[in-house]
């Protein structure tokens, strides 16, 4: 089944629009999405952590348009899906770390930076000409039906314009990029809500790029201790990145976010996590019992409803009640430290 957006071209000026085919979650569906993937076409669908943007990532023209899409400022590298753990082997080179954690979290929310394979079919563009690649497995029938379907690799940020919160509904997604992108499939609510855990395994200690759904405390499980990153030159000065998710201001939404809120004003709504403070000109709860994995799931959607809400009444920003930094509070804290970062960072 396929719907069409009602989006009109000239919305995006400087762009070329499309109309935006919403796709069903089925075997016809799927195979369409799979079709406009191999012909170069941009598709949006539903992992278990956000909606991702995916382009073919052997086809650098599809990777590129990826950029123009998202109105991404920079060459970032992009995560490359795959449907199994096997199917990586031929663009990076696993060793015993990656092929251990590779047997505990795929399909999962955890993204390996590896080294790049010589001979990689995969675009230097969707690695940001960086000798490694970020790949994944999902944990999603529907991610994982479309990328057998599609039989390459698939680079897939997060669907949404660059900066801007990221999408875990299929509203979220044609909010926007309707009408910048061939086609979305429809594959529901994202269960984690947050994007995959990102861990460099390229130097000689396991290195935490980013937080994600896979926990920390998992992960040293199995692997052992592992560093955590630090933005450096590189970061600011605005080089390539190792990974997604390294710029200071991400995830954001129009409203400014503050942090560590313990009042709020009439003039502020409020992303409350457990007994929400009074006074709040809007509300939303990520989890009245304080489940962090909850709140996980909700974060990304409180973002959006905050944001429109607060429009509608004028309020001046979002006040965020602090959340355990421990387990899937980890990443929610680091998505909130970036969306109050400063913008343009």
């Amino acid at each position: 089944m396929v719907v069409t957006a009602g989006y009109h071209p000239g919305m995006f000026p400087g762009m070329l629009a499309v109309m935006t085919d919403v796709l069903a979650a089925d075997p016809a569906g799927i195979a369409r999405a799979a079709s406009l993937l191999r012909a170069g076409e941009l598709v949006a669908f539903g992992t278990e952590t956000v909606y991702g943007l995916g382009a073919d990532a052997t086809n650098a023209g599809a990777v590129a348009s990826v950029f123009a899409a998202k109105g991404r400022p920079r060459f970032n590298p992009l995560i490359c899906h795959y449907p199994d753990a096997a199917a990586t082997a031929a663009d990076v080179v696993m060793d015993a770390r990656a092929r251990g954690l590779a047997d505990a979290f795929w399909p999962g929310p955890l993204t390996l930076v590896l080294p790049r394979r010589a001979g990689s079919r995969v675009a230097l563009l969707a690695g940001a000409g960086l000798a490694t690649l970020a790949v994944r497995v999902p944990a999603h029938p529907v991610a994982l039906a479309l990328l057998r379907a599609v039989g390459r690799p698939v680079a897939a940020p997060s669907a949404n314009r660059s900066g801007q919160v990221s999408p875990s509904r299929l509203a979220h997604v044609l909010d926007g990029l309707g009408g910048r992108i061939a086609a979305v499939v429809d594959s529901g609510a994202c269960a984690v809500g947050v994007e995959s855990t990102v861990l460099d395994l390229t130097g000689p200690s396991p290195r935490l790029l980013r937080p994600g759904g896979t926990t920390l405390e998992a992960i040293e499980a199995v692997a052992g201790a592992v560093d955590r990153f630090v933005p450096g030159p590189v970061v600011e000065a605005g080089l390539a990145p190792r990974s997604p998710g390294l710029l200071a201001s991400h995830y954001a939404p129009a409203l400014t976010v503050r942090v560590g809120a313990t009042s709020v004003d009439a003039d502020e709504a409020l992303l409350a996590f457990g007994t929400p403070l009074p006074g709040a000109g809007a509300t939303f709860g990520l989890s009245q019992r304080g489940d962090v994995a909850e709140a996980a799931a909700r974060l990304f959607i409180g973002l959006h409803w905050l944001d429109a809400e607060g429009a509608r009444l004028g309020l001046a920003r979002i006040a965020a009640m602090a959340v355990p930094d421990s387990g899937l509070g980890l990443a929610i804290n680091d998505r909130l430290r970036r969306a109050a970062a400063p913008r343009g960072v």
